[in-house]
């Protein structure tokens, strides 16, 4: 397979771009490195199978002329910055609808039918069912992120339907691991860094969110994608669990022989757009026989370890 890879140089992009190379795949990669991070890319550059286009998806002639002759999709690339959604509304359009836009007309055009799509369980908003599965009914949209995603979902289903497309779309729980560089853990470690005897938290830290171990997110794509045969399917992927921030405090500050004074804002979510409780129903994907290897706890400190041993993440951003 020659696989067509967007955000191939951020956190889960670069991970399954290596998983692909490992096993034996073709990797055309592309990426405008506003977040990603060319040292993540380390290892597949000294492959022969894989080309880095340094690209934008909003740049549809490059992005076209990149995608020919590849087999399939894997569409990672978006704007995560979930809690800042309210000051640039227009980012989510651009980075997460528009880019998904694009992404499919260049599929059109060079011939490819197969696509994963990142989404987020951030599309169901406040869930009314806990925990939440895949046809629970969706609430008022909550954040820019997940309305912004929930179109991108609607978008690939009207192409898989248009133009006979197969694809596997994704609701992610947090994502947690090595490369990471974006979320709770690694705001906690920051903070931490500059004063270990102090944390502001947003929120009330009673917050129940569910986490998942990157390579354990990588295992669950390529299961559904070599399995997938019919137009649209949809997966939750996470854990059977959830935490409390404060839980997730505790185990930081306990990787990192730490004690500090918490300071909480209050209220019950953490931003405009925050949902107070994320837990996945994930049996439909346990179905294919995929279960996930790590726990939340062993996600966070796995990340923390992470953070510890690469901390020119926190100040190198390309």
């Amino acid at each position: 397979m020659k696989a067509f890879v967007t955000g191939c140089a951020g956190f889960i992009g670069s991970t399954l771009t290596d998983r692909l190379l490992a096993n034996g795949d073709a990797v055309v990669g592309i990426d405008n490195f506003s977040t990603g991070q060319r040292r993540f890319l380390a290892d597949a550059s000294q492959r022969t199978r894989f080309s880095l286009i340094e690209g934008d998806l909003l740049d549809t002639g490059r992005l076209t002329e990149a995608m020919r002759g590849c087999d399939a999709v894997f569409h990672l690339a978006a704007n995560a910055d979930v809690r800042f959604g309210t000051e640039n509304p227009r980012r989510d359009l651009e980075q997460n609808t528009i880019a998904t836009y694009n992404v499919l007309e260049a599929m059109r055009v060079n011939g490819i039918q197969r696509i994963a799509f990142s989404s987020t369980g951030a599309v169901y908003g406040d869930a009314v069912v806990i925990p939440t599965p895949e046809d629970a009914p969706f609430p008022i949209q909550t954040s820019f992120y997940g309305a912004s995603k929930l179109a991108g979902e609607g978008l690939i289903a009207a192409y898989c339907e248009g133009f006979g497309f197969r694809s596997c779309i994704f609701r992610f729980a947090s994502i947690l691991g090595e490369r990471y560089t974006h979320g709770h853990v690694f705001d906690f470690y920051r903070q931490l860094k500059a004063d270990s005897m102090h944390l502001r938290v947003l929120g009330d830290g009673k917050q129940r969110k569910s986490y998942l171990y990157v390579q354990d997110c990588i295992d669950a794509i390529l299961l559904a994608m070599d399995r997938n045969e019919s137009k649209v399917n949809i997966f939750n992927l996470g854990v059977d669990a959830y935490c409390k921030v404060d839980d997730s405090i505790g185990w930081i500050c306990e990787s990192l022989g730490l004690k500090p004074q918490i300071e909480h804002t209050g209220g019950d979510r953490g931003w405009v757009g925050d949902s107070p409780f994320i837990y996945l129903d994930i049996s439909k994907i346990r179905a294919l026989g995929w279960s996930p290897k790590f726990g939340i706890r062993e996600s966070v400190i796995k990340t923390v370890e992470y953070l510890r041993q690469n901390e020119w993440v926190f100040h190198q951003r390309k």
